[in-house]
């Protein structure tokens, strides 16, 4: 029998817990309404909902970062639906010494600190004189967006019985036509699921980015220099708004393509 004395602590710890998170979430949604332009005073001494306007048609700054981020954000994603379903296929099925230690190689970049992966990155480059460029904020938000659709398709490859493909291809089915019409529907949900979770991750990246950009400026690091040197405060909460909306509906998404699984999608970042 459930003791109600023991409930209320509980019930209170995940009520503080909530509130920690999303706090600081809703003061984003605040000083987007408020009046005052270079501070954040609270409670705003005003409200109004001119900033939106103002970031849409008079701040033309924030559009390039923003089609920045949106193209390495989708090139990254389609990068890591290749590289982390061929990879998640290769080791599937196979059993061989090393396996685990290369299922863990997999699995590392988005264990390590961000920060470390944008060292090791950075040097990478230097060694290879590669220059900074859009390509090399790709490279560096595939190696953590890999892993999201590594882990997805991983799962749900295990989950998924072998003899299917075996009697596809005693049929007479070849490679593709198994994979096509075999393999493909089976894994269809957990490759929509990484995908977007691996878009949501790179397009608010911003520790990885720091080292990989050079002289440009995703939407994130734009955001990060007008909280250093502000002009519009109010207008950087308003991109800010935009950011979660941009990155929540796909996690939501993901969320919802993968729960009734074993695996949750994207643990770990």
């Amino acid at each position: 029998m459930r003791s109600e004395g023991a409930a209320w602590p509980l019930r209170f710890a995940a009520a503080a817990g909530l509130a920690f998170l999303h706090l600081p979430l809703a003061l984003i949604f605040l000083y987007a309404f408020t009046t005052e332009e270079k501070s954040f005073q609270f409670p705003p001494p005003g409200y109004t909902a001119r900033w939106f306007g103002t970031a849409w048609f008079d701040r033309p700054d924030i559009w390039p970062p923003l089609v920045l981020s949106l193209k390495v954000a989708l090139f990254a994603t389609l990068l890591a639906l290749i590289f982390g379903t061929l990879a998640a296929a290769a080791l599937a099925r196979a059993r061989f010494f090393g396996k685990e230690s290369l299922s863990l190689l997999f699995i590392l970049p988005i264990a390590l600190p961000g920060i470390i992966t944008g060292i090791a990155l950075r040097s990478a480059f230097d060694i290879m004189n590669l220059p900074f460029s859009t390509w090399t904020i790709v490279l560096g938000h595939a190696t953590f967006c890999i892993v999201v659709v590594y882990n997805n398709v991983l799962a749900r490859f295990r989950r998924t019985s072998a003899s299917m493909i075996e009697a596809s291809m005693d049929l007479g089915a070849d490679g593709f036509q198994t994979f096509r019409y075999v393999v493909l529907p089976q894994i269809a949900s957990a490759l929509l699921a990484g995908g977007m979770l691996a878009f949501a991750l790179s397009f608010d990246e911003v520790i990885v980015t720091t080292f990989t950009a050079g002289q440009q400026a995703t939407l994130p690091i734009w955001m990060l220099g007008e909280l250093l040197r502000p002009r519009q405060r109010p207008v950087t909460n308003v991109v800010a708004i935009f950011v979660i909306a941009v990155t929540f509906i796909p996690i939501i998404f993901a969320y919802y393509l993968t729960r009734d699984g074993e695996h949750i999608a994207g643990g770990g970042k």
